[in-house]
């Protein structure tokens, strides 16, 4: 019995080819991508430096993210950035409970019955145009300096959001799926919870990463007026004291905060939407 000559075996294309190929190829460009979100960062952070060490900018207003990071450190070790940063989490956890969940049934409700989309549709479409910040001093004339007017106004910036993202997902949602339902003499509750959540999640998910931008960037504009603690106070009060490292303390936080908020949130529409291609 004769061996396989070279020109007989599969080369190292013919072998990377199909369906393991691509699925390499994937891993490895998710990888590359990793990668450079990492580094696109942190070269910004070496041509800052540079630029202030070598007078191209204005150590006064853009200080060195040395700098920056040194007054991290101390806020860190004292414990008043961590003080801040849970007042202002505690606020947007209960904005966005309190917002969110009226905002998901409300939206998914007008996907699915036309006369509800007919009665709310106007309202929305007039008052999500309105600056949530010029309703700053009317939230805080009806629920005064306390909490509830932080937490109210992180509810207002996340409902408009997943509400209209989650209209539009229902919407998206194909229609032979609805009449397979009614067919089927699903209920209103069934409908609702087999058929228009499901099939809106995608859209409703980025409805909620919007939501949760919306409301990081109130709480922080909410807490400048009338609040002793939370990221917001600390920037303000950093402004009014001329401490610049500080304010980039404040914003570099609410930064992370930002970027972790919508690790969470992909990690979480991942394993709830397992049927969602990512692309």
């Amino acid at each position: 019995m004769s061996t396989p000559t070279n020109s007989m075996r599969p080369s190292p294309q013919t072998v990377l080819r199909g369906p393991r190929a691509r699925r390499l190829f994937r891993i490895s460009a998710g990888g590359r991508d990793r990668i450079i979100s990492i580094v696109s960062p942190l070269l910004l952070l070496v041509v800052w430096e540079v630029c202030v060490r070598t007078g191209l900018l204005d150590a006064r207003f853009f200080p060195a993210p040395s700098r920056v990071f040194s007054t991290l450190v101390s806020t860190v070790q004292s414990g008043i950035l961590w003080t801040h940063t849970w007042a202002s989490l505690q606020r947007l956890f209960w904005g966005l409970l309190l917002g969110g969940i009226p905002a998901l049934a409300l939206g998914l409700a007008m996907g699915l019955y036309r006369p509800l989309r007919a009665v709310f549709d106007p309202i929305i479409a007039a008052t999500y145009p309105v600056p949530k910040s010029a309703i700053l001093p009317l939230i805080l004339l009806i629920f005064g300096l306390g909490e509830a007017s932080k937490i109210v106004m992180v509810a207002i910036g996340v409902f408009y959001p997943v509400c209209i993202n989650a209209v539009a997902g229902v919407l998206e949602i194909n229609k032979i799926y609805l009449d397979v339902g009614k067919n089927f003499q699903a209920g209103r509750w069934q409908m609702f919870r087999t058929i228009a959540l499901p099939g809106a999640l995608p859209i409703v998910m980025s409805g909620i990463k919007l939501g949760v931008g919306m409301g990081l960037i109130l709480i922080a504009i909410a807490e400048m007026v009338g609040a002793k603690s939370g990221l917001g106070y600390m920037i303000w009060n950093a402004w009014e004291i001329l401490a610049v490292e500080m304010m980039y303390v404040g914003l570099l936080v609410i930064a992370v905060l930002g970027f972790v908020f919508t690790l969470i949130l992909n990690e979480l529409e991942r394993w709830i939407i397992p049927w969602k291609i990512d692309r």
